[in-house]
């Protein structure tokens, strides 16, 4: 009966939704079938290889990795928003989920599935509306909770630059700080606790 039972986990891995990574120390261990449609990857193209060929820089690598270790040692699972490169080179928005199998060691041995979050849904895409592509670009940052430092890192700019389109964000969408910016891009009102 265990045999079976193996057999029905292994075909809802290779058969998940969403696009289903199995990591130890950031290394891709196993792939769902789903990753080949939403990152272009062979499988046995990225078995084996750092999760890092995922990210758009390794600003992003760095900064996610070290956000999520922090949070999966906290709570059970870790969920975000971010961009993931494809193995064509396009940078897509995506929703991440992680948890670790190990809460004191996250990066050990975790489960990380992967969504692309389609264009124009969601409260962030809403908020966007009247920002350049330069601003939406840095309000999905902000968001995910980079620095101006990291996000100059990120887009190759001088964080300089980050601010004065942050000042223009803020300015556009009738708030007052970065704070409450953040909350209306992640559609939360204005001043609400949390």
């Amino acid at each position: 009966m265990a045999e079976s039972f193996t057999d029905y986990e292994k075909l809802a891995f290779r058969h998940a939704p969403d696009a289903t990574l199995i990591l130890a120390d950031r290394v891709i261990l196993r792939a769902s079938l789903r990753v080949e449609s939403v990152f272009g990857w062979k499988l046995a193209e990225l078995e084996g290889q750092s999760i890092r060929v995922l990210y758009p820089g390794q600003t992003d690598f760095e900064v996610i990795g070290a956000r999520a270790r922090r949070a999966m040692r906290a709570g059970e699972v870790y969920r975000d928003e971010r961009f993931m490169r494809r193995k064509d080179g396009q940078v897509v928005w995506m929703e991440g989920q992680g948890t670790a199998l190990d809460p004191e060691d996250p990066l050990r041995l975790a489960v990380w599935t992967y969504r692309p979050i389609e264009a124009g849904s969601g409260a962030v895409s809403g908020a966007l509306e009247p920002l350049t592509p330069t601003e939406k670009k840095i309000a999905r940052y902000l968001v995910n909770g980079f620095t101006s430092k990291e996000i100059a890192l990120a887009l190759s700019c001088s964080p300089r630059t980050v601010e004065v389109h942050r000042a223009n964000m803020i300015r556009k969408m009738g708030v007052r700080n970065s704070a409450e910016m953040v909350s209306r891009l992640l559609g939360s009102p204005v001043g609400a606790a949390g």
